[in-house]
């Protein structure tokens, strides 16, 4: 399963929620998902770092890591392990992540609506139609053998409006294709993808 990858200022971002009680970050998610759902709000980050006492600008990046945080494991659909396996890297206590957890499972479902309604809409695929074309002899070369494959692929977009793109290619390359795409999925899955996945910066 694939897991969320932390850049480095989003580790130094997260790294706050460390240092302040839970019922700031119970506070801090509630900013966040409100700021999902209708954008960011500069007097709000005012209002609440004077309340905490510390600079506007660590309560602005606290609320974005949290929103990178849960924005990602929602989109990503992350079950329990997944995500402790994610924020696992970021050296949190186990009480505090556990109460990470319990807060990406109680707003996981909402997230996503909003991102699904926020979200372009790209095209869903419907059918395909395929033919193996092969030119077999000419005037000028005999027997001469050219396949291809021809492809009709039908997609729906919003309005259920329906879009054909018609596609063509060799059989080598179509293989070829099939091959590095099977391969990529293999990889995904594997344990050392998951270890090169946490590692990175």
């Amino acid at each position: 399963m694939p897991l969320i990858v932390f850049g480095r200022d989003h580790k130094a971002h997260l790294a706050f929620l460390s240092t302040v009680e839970e019922e700031v970050i119970n506070e801090f998610v509630r900013i966040a998902i409100s700021f999902i759902k209708s954008g960011t709000n500069p007097k709000v980050y005012s209002a609440a770092a004077k309340k905490l006492g510390v600079p506007s600008e660590t309560v602005q990046n606290g609320v974005q890591g949290l929103m990178y945080l849960l924005t990602e494991s929602s989109k990503l659909l992350m079950n329990d392990l997944d995500f402790h396996d994610s924020i696992i890297i970021l050296g949190y206590p186990a009480d505090l992540n556990e109460l990470l957890l319990k807060i990406y499972m109680e707003n996981r479902t909402e997230i996503r609506d909003i991102m699904a309604k926020l979200s372009m809409v790209i095209p869903s695929y419907q059918n395909m139609h395929w033919r193996l074309d092969a030119q077999v002899a000419s005037r000028t070369l005999k027997q001469q053998a050219e396949p291809a494959v021809v492809m009709k692929l039908d997609t729906v977009g919003p309005g259920t409006d329906t879009t054909s793109v018609l596609l063509q290619t060799d059989p080598t390359t179509l293989a070829h294709i099939t091959r590095e795409l099977e391969a990529a999925l293999k990889a995904v899955k594997s344990s050392h993808y998951r270890r090169i996945t946490r590692a990175i910066k």
